[in-house]
């Protein structure tokens, strides 16, 4: 939504270092309203150039206010007393033995929101559907550090021990029912803490209906242990209160282009990753048998008809799903790769794995930024 032009008035407001314009007193005394930010009229590559020291977002003058408090209503309307403390951050987390939120900074104002789009291709937590979604898991860890549930013996047996270690990739199960279903992506199945999490947001959830919509599943008796343990925390004082902050972009020196630079780079990483696992699930690497046709072969052979139909399918530039057709030719001859089964269904899994990669990729755009 564009913003009004600021008046004269407004444009001659003195500024601080840190790009904040500073309010004014009248002859009354009565405080005018605060000017906006002066860097919201920066164009992206100027934006880029700032820290995010320099931004001078406060919690409590953005929109995300208002979906905190909301948040703290709903743990309050189930009776919980202890009200995780929220900052910004670069990302979405809740660290081990703090029991509080870090939100993305980009969620704090219209203008880093329209810079994330831009150069990521959509912003996480950009609705109040997907944000309260997130915020209610990230709750999930906040309280479970506040109140030690991890240590106690029936979570463990529930949902495994929270000292594994995290997967760099998961292999998901969607048929299962020994999980809920909340961020998407079977995200519960990704490790026992993030199965504590993901389940607690369901039950907290105002209106839930857990009851009736996971009866006769394992993952119900998840649910009904995290309503014990609600139960049992009730009118205590949590063990764990401290309000620590950890890496909030008040003291954070880096800069704009620098974070971005840094997440799209984990980006492509995650791609690759992806697309190995894809290639290896489709392919082998051993001929079942002595005619089998090798992955690149097929691949070849078909590319023109396979980057049609995705190009057509996803309503992309042809020339785009070839680059990415490409990288997979690359990929599965330096692998060795077969194809395993009849020629139909290679083909068939074949256009599944270049439509989803195609979209994956287009999904991000490599910023300008001055060297």
């Amino acid at each position: 939504m564009p913003r009004p032009r600021p008046t004269q008035a407004a444009r001659t407001v003195p500024v601080t270092p840190s790009g904040r314009a500073q309010a004014r007193v009248g002859v009354s005394g009565v405080k005018r309203k605060r000017a906006p930010l002066a860097w919201t009229r920066l164009s992206d590559e100027e934006l880029l150039s700032l820290r995010f020291c320099d931004l001078g977002l406060k919690l409590e003058r953005t929109p995300l206010q208002k979906h905190v408090k909301r948040l703290h209503a709903e743990l309050e309307g189930r009776g919980i007393e202890f009200m995780p403390h929220v900052w910004l951050a670069e990302e979405f987390f809740s660290p081990d033995g703090v029991p509080g939120i870090a939100v993305p900074f980009y969620l704090a104002h219209p203008r880093l929101e329209k810079l994330e789009r831009r150069i990521m291709r959509e912003v996480e937590g950009g609705n109040t559907r997907s944000l309260m979604r997130i915020l209610r898991h990230e709750a999930g860890h906040a309280l479970d550090n506040a109140y030690r549930l991890r240590r106690k013996r029936k979570w463990r047996e529930v949902f495994g021990p929270a000292s594994a270690p995290y997967p760099h990739r998961y292999r998901a199960r969607p048929g299962s029912r020994r999980y809920v279903h909340h961020l998407g992506q079977w995200y519960a199945q990704a490790h026992p803490a993030e199965d504590f999490a993901e389940t607690f947001a369901v039950w907290v959830k105002p209106k839930s209906d857990w009851r009736k919509t996971y009866a006769g599943w394992p993952a119900f008796n998840k649910l009904n242990l995290v309503d014990e343990f609600m139960a049992s925390v009730r009118g205590t004082r949590a063990p764990v209160r401290n309000r620590m902050r950890i890496e909030p972009i008040d003291t954070d020196t880096r800069t704009l282009a620098q974070y971005y630079r840094r997440k799209l780079r984990r980006y492509r990483n995650y791609r690759r990753g992806l697309a190995d696992d894809l290639i290896q699930r489709i392919f082998s690497t051993e001929p079942a048998r002595p005619n089998s046709i090798k992955a690149a072969t097929l691949l070849r052979s078909a590319g023109k008809t396979l980057e049609a139909s995705v190009a057509r399918e996803l309503g992309m530039a042809r020339y785009s799903v070839h680059q990415i057709l490409r990288m997979l030719i690359d990929r599965v001859d330096t692998l060795k790769l077969y194809v395993s089964g009849s020629r139909r269904d290679a083909l068939r899994h074949s256009r599944w794995m270049l439509a989803r990669l195609s979209r994956l990729y287009s999904q991000c755009e490599t910023p300008h930024l001055a060297l």
